[in-house]
């Protein structure tokens, strides 16, 4: 089981819109996966199709202890079929789960022990992170064993971009040894644009191979499938920015079968 967090400490450049469309990329090619919503605005699981008002118990259930993984997740609905895949959900109960947690015992491993116990359940297994450092995202970040950089190719992203990376240098540090950055995803890309092109050479000749190759285009196809419910990929697997997650999935998918082979 090969765990990611998807972060950014930057709002808005597409890690809800990523982490769903990768992980319905990733059950199309076949992949177990389940996908993990950390953060308390439910976007990800309404994302998926899973109503998070109408949920029994959420992630935050099972962050506190009052609720099992398995009795947790949903499957996401039978619309996204062929691409169907499994959602430990949330709501705004998650945002008092902060204070909640404080007081409990190893409180940034709650989620990394709940997966643990499901390691035989999943090929995959994405957890969409807040933006900004939490203890829900510390959590994210202690159970995964790499991170996934969604980030558009502008000014202000290079700056909160060395700020994440400190963060994830931190908490290898610190708290879990075996994080490491998995990649960085180009996101929103527009060609036509100098300044994304600049950025997006910067990014590879400072990052080099942790840039990933696949980039993903603006798209309005993929900013109208959560209306409906669905993942890009599903909602209109023929436009641009659904071929472009896909092209990532499988990106995702050999860079993991070449990191093991490494190990």
């Amino acid at each position: 089981m090969h765990i990611f967090a998807v972060a950014n400490q930057k709002g808005g450049v597409g890690k809800t819109t990523t982490t769903v469309n990768l992980a319905a990329a990733l059950a199309l090619q076949g992949q177990r996966t389940l996908l993990v919503d950390l953060d308390p605005q439910g976007n990800a699981t309404m994302g998926c199709g899973v109503d998070k008002r109408t949920l029994a118990h959420s992630v935050y259930h099972v962050l506190l202890g009052l609720s099992e993984l398995a009795a947790t997740r949903v499957a996401s609905p039978a619309a996204t079929f062929p691409a169907r895949f499994d959602v430990l959900p949330a709501n705004r109960d998650l945002a008092g789960a902060e204070v909640e947690m404080v007081s409990l015992d190893r409180r940034e491993t709650r989620l990394k022990a709940a997966l643990g116990e499901h390691r035989s359940d999943y090929d995959f297994v994405l957890i969409d992170c807040p933006p900004s450092l939490s203890l829900l995202t510390l959590n994210g970040l202690c159970a995964a064993h790499g991170v996934i950089i969604p980030m558009q190719c502008e000014y202000y992203a290079l700056e909160g971009l060395s700020d994440l990376v400190n963060t994830i240098k931190k908490v290898h540090a610190n708290l879990n040894r075996e994080l490491r950055i998995i990649g960085l995803l180009r996101v929103m890309f527009d060609p036509r644009s100098t300044l994304s092109r600049q950025v997006s050479d910067q990014l590879e000749q400072h990052f080099g191979d942790k840039v990933f190759s696949t980039l993903v285009p603006r798209n309005v196809r993929l900013a109208e499938a959560p209306s409906y419910g669905l993942p890009g990929v599903v909602f209109d697997r023929t436009a641009k920015g659904a071929q472009a997650y896909l092209a990532f999935a499988a990106e995702m998918v050999e860079r993991v079968r070449n990191w093991k082979e490494t190990l």
